[in-house]
């Protein structure tokens, strides 16, 4: 199975011993060793599972998950030497979605890793964020229920947004998205798509709005 691995681990052996187990199945590895890199990570990648450590050098990987759900709502699979069931149950309820005590065999990490993203692929249809749900193959964003009633490029911008969570998208990455070319120097149409956009969030009264912050590109806010 392919797929973009983030291993968050600060013991150098464990990350050696990780990659090279998941390069040998065809996995894309990408390597955090603390929070701070994490998050550096994933606002640079699209990641399909964070393999993390609950104990980091530079914090806690309970509130580095909640984050990491907050933003991005990537799988979070928790691996650690606090294998009590009250840490456990801890890292579950921190937003985790499965977690193996160490010491592991590597073997069950590699197939633990396959039925989470697994469940994830079946998950992926349908994208929420709050009351707003985006379905990726009707291409229908509801908020509440509510149909927004979008046009494929406006329901594009809007599911690019919510991929990048807080991260900021440029002009020129946001057009190269939904319309799959360089804007040539015109951003008209971008402009009025996001427009048309932000008029139908506020009908729907999602509380969110897509944001241009200059110079620099746009986010999806709360309101």
């Amino acid at each position: 199975m392919s797929g973009t691995v983030l291993l968050v681990e600060d013991n150098p052996h464990i990350m050696e011993i990780n990659r090279e187990a998941l390069i040998m199945e065809d996995y894309t590895v990408l390597e955090a060793y603390t929070a701070r890199e994490c998050m550096e990570r994933l606002a640079e990648n699209d990641v399909d599972l964070i393999v993390l450590d609950i104990m980091l050098p530079d914090g806690d990987g309970l509130k580095l998950c909640r984050s990491i759900k907050e933003q991005y709502g990537t799988p979070v699979l928790f691996l650690s030497a606090l294998g009590e069931s009250g840490q456990i149950i801890e890292g579950l309820r921190a937003g985790g979605d499965d977690y193996l005590p160490k010491p592991y065999d590597i073997g069950v990490l590699l197939a633990r890793i396959e039925a989470r993203l697994r469940s994830a692929r079946r998950d992926k249809r349908v994208v929420t964020l709050g009351a707003l749900r985006l379905d990726t193959v009707s291409f229908i964003a509801r908020c509440g229920g509510e149909d927004l009633l979008l046009t494929r490029k406006e329901f594009s911008i809007l599911f690019t947004l919510v991929k990048k969570g807080s991260s900021l998208v440029s002009k020129d990455d946001l057009y190269r998205a939904v319309w799959g070319s360089d804007p040539g120097g015109s951003h008209n149409a971008l402009y009025t798509a996001i427009s048309r956009l932000n008029g139908k969030l506020d009908d729907a009264g999602a509380g969110l709005r897509v944001t241009l912050h200059r110079g620099e590109g746009y986010a999806l806010e709360q309101v």
